[in-house]
């Protein structure tokens, strides 16, 4: 299962896969909805598009944020939780921590993932083309069944946080300190 993060009004995307198909995406979730919908389901893994902790007091940034951005593809960082919760900017982290939060109770792994990396790791870097296109085409080269004809980013990156999870059940991930991302190909 994959989890892309909104803020309070946007909400959550949520995306269920299994090995060949898009069993359920949803929209709009608050996070009472993403806890229920993960103990009805019960997924092996759900991978939260979000940073699952800030930067150590006084930092700018987390290693694994530099890890990914020197190896893959640009990140935005993470700071220190005293500026994610001073800047309105980081809303939608605060949402993440307290979904992390809320999952922890339930019995299932729960991973951090960021999409762009997923994507950047299966179907190489963008390059010029619009995030929009870039990610319509690597839906498509996903091969899934059920994937939906239209979709807006924050789907098919609760599609691709889904994949990665499977790839994490299947063991074909790495961690760049918080952050897990796919070896290679889907």
């Amino acid at each position: 299962m994959g989890v892309d993060v909104g803020g309070k009004r946007k909400g959550f995307d949520v995306a269920l896969i299994d090995d060949h198909r898009v069993c359920s995406l949803a929209s709009g979730l608050d996070r009472n909805a993403v806890v229920r919908f993960v103990a009805l389901e019960r997924p092996m893994v759900v991978a939260i598009d979000s940073p699952r902790c800030c930067a150590s007091q006084g930092k700018k940034t987390r290693d694994g944020e530099l890890q990914v951005n020197t190896s893959i593809c640009g990140i935005r960082w993470t700071p220190d939780s005293d500026s994610v919760r001073q800047k309105p900017y980081y809303a939608w982290i605060l949402e993440g921590l307290t979904l992390f939060e809320a999952l922890a109770k339930q019995k299932v792994e729960v991973i951090e993932v960021f999409p762009t990396a997923s994507w950047t790791r299966w179907f190489g870097k963008r390059g010029s083309q619009t995030r929009a296109k870039w990610s319509r085409r690597g839906l498509e080269l996903l091969g899934l069944e059920g994937t939906p004809s239209t979709s807006n980013q924050d789907q098919r990156d609760a599609i691709a946080a889904a994949v990665t999870a499977r790839q994490h059940a299947l063991g074909m991930t790495e961690e760049m300190g918080e952050i897990v991302v796919p070896l290679g190909s889907w």
